[in-house]
C-alpha cells in the first residue's frame, strides 16, 4: 500500500442514503477529500446539504434509516490503511475514540444529565480499555484545566451546572482523552454568545498546534470557518462543488454558490455593503434537478447546466478544484473580493 503516513484519513466516492416514506434521500453524493496530519478542512454549506450526514458516517454512527451505499473511507495508521466500513464491532469502538473522535452539535443534548462530568468521562475510558480509573481520573483533570476549566470544580459538577461555553470545552477535553489523529467538530460554537465563540476558537487553534491532531470542521459560520481553516470545501446538494485554501475560497471563489455565501454574510467594519442572498431554495435530495444541482437557482447557469453535472476539477492551482462549467464568469464577479484580500494582505504585512 501507499505510505499515507502524513494522511491519517482519506475519502473516495462516499454516498450515503436515508430510506424515507416518499423515497431514498441521497445525502451524501460521490464526496472524496484527504485529510492531512495537523491540517483544518472547514465543511460549510446551508442547513440541509449534508455536512453533518458526511461527518457522522466518517466515525460509521448514521441512523437506522441511514445507509452508505458506496464509497471508501480509509484510516491510515502509519503505513497500514483501515478500511472503516469494514471494521467489526470491537475494531469500529477502538476507531471511533482511539482513531478518530467527533464533537457533536449541542453540547447540552451530548450529556446524560443525571450523570457527573467525572461518570461521563470514566465510562468513556472504560468503553474503549487501556487505563485505570487513576490514570483516567489524571488524564481528565489534566485535559480540563488544558482547556482553560476548574478542574477540580467541573469534573464533579453536572452538566446543568456549567454554561454553554463550558460544556463545549468539556466536550473538547473528553474528545482528547485517548490522543485521537483525527477529531471532527460539529457545529462547535452554535447557539454561544459571541466572547464564548472567540475563546472555543482560539482554543480550538492552540490545541490543533500544540496537539498537532488533523481536523474536519463542520460549520455554516463562515467567519468561524475562515480563521480555524487551512483549507475549505463548500458543500451543496451532498456534493462538494468547491474546495481549496482558505485565501483562495474566500478572496478568489470559483463557484456560484461559494460567492453566493459570501456575499450573503454581513460586514461589521470597514466599508457596508448591500447584502446579495441566493434565490431559492435547496434542492429535494429525493427529486433532485438534472444536471447541475445548483442550476436553478444561479444566475449563471446555461443549457449545459440543465442538463450536464460539472465534476470536480482543478483550478487556480493544484490544490483548488470547483465543479461548474462558467468559472470565468464567476471570476470576473470576484475582484471585489480579491481587491478587499489586497488590501488585508498588504495590512498583515506592514
Amino acid at each position: 500500500m501507499e505510505n499515507k503516513a502524513s494522511t491519517p484519513l482519506t475519502v473516495e466516492d462516499l454516498w450515503v442514503e436515508y430510506q424515507i416514506e416518499r423515497g431514498v434521500v441521497k445525502a451524501v453524493r460521490g464526496v472524496s477529500f484527504s485529510l492531512a496530519r495537523g491540517e483544518s478542512l472547514a465543511l460549510i454549506g446551508e442547513s440541509g446539504c449534508g455536512k453533518t450526514t458526511l461527518g457522522v458516517a466518517l466515525i460509521r454512527l448514521l441512523v437506522q434509516a441511514a445507509r452508505i451505499s458506496k464509497g471508501e473511507i480509509t484510516y491510515w495508521r502509519g503505513n497500514q490503511g483501515i478500511d472503516v466500513l469494514s471494521l467489526k464491532e470491537r475494531e469500529l469502538r477502538r476507531f471511533r475514540w482511539r482513531e478518530c473522535a467527533m464533537v457533536f452539535q449541542s453540547a447540552l443534548n451530548a450529556f446524560n444529565p443525571v450523570l457527573r462530568i467525572w461518570d461521563q468521562i470514566l465510562d468513556t475510558a472504560k468503553a474503549h480499555g487501556g487505563m485505570s480509573k487513576n490514570q483516567v481520573r489524571e488524564r481528565a483533570l489534566q485535559l480540563l484545566e488544558y482547556v482553560q476549566l476548574d478542574p477540580k470544580r467541573v469534573i464533579d459538577a453536572y452538566p446543568h451546572e456549567l454554561s454553554g461555553g463550558m460544556r463545549q470545552r468539556v466536550l473538547l477535553a473528553m474528545s482528547l482523552l485517548l490522543d485521537p489523529q483525527v477529531l471532527i467538530l460539529d457545529e462547535p460554537t452554535t447557539a454561544l454568545d459571541i466572547l464564548t465563540q472567540r475563546t472555543i476558537i482560539d482554543l480550538l487553534r492552540r490545541l490543533k498546534k500544540e496537539i498537532g491532531f488533523a481536523m474536519l470542521f463542520i460549520s455554516h459560520d463562515l467567519a468561524t470557518a475562515a480563521e480555524l481553516a487551512d483549507r475549505v470545501a463548500t458543500m451543496y446538494a451532498g456534493s462538494i462543488v468547491e474546495v481549496g485554501p482558505v485565501e483562495d475560497i474566500f478572496y478568489r471563489p470559483a463557484h456560484p454558490y461559494t460567492l453566493g455565501l459570501i456575499r450573503a454574510v454581513p460586514t461589521v467594519t470597514g466599508d457596508f455593503e448591500d447584502l446579495i442572498s441566493i434565490p431559492g431554495a435547496p434542492p429535494d435530495l429525493i427529486d433532485p434537478p438534472p444536471g447541475c444541482k445548483f442550476h436553478p437557482r444561479c444566475p449563471y447557469a446555461t443549457e449545459r447546466c440543465r442538463v450536464e453535472e460539472p465534476k470536480l476539477e482543478t483550478h487556480y492551482s493544484e490544490t483548488h478544484s470547483v465543479a461548474c462549467f462558467n468559472v470565468q464568469r464567476v471570476q470576473q464577479d470576484t475582484l471585489d473580493l480579491q481587491e478587499r484580500y489586497a488590501k488585508y494582505a498588504g495590512g498583515k504585512a506592514q
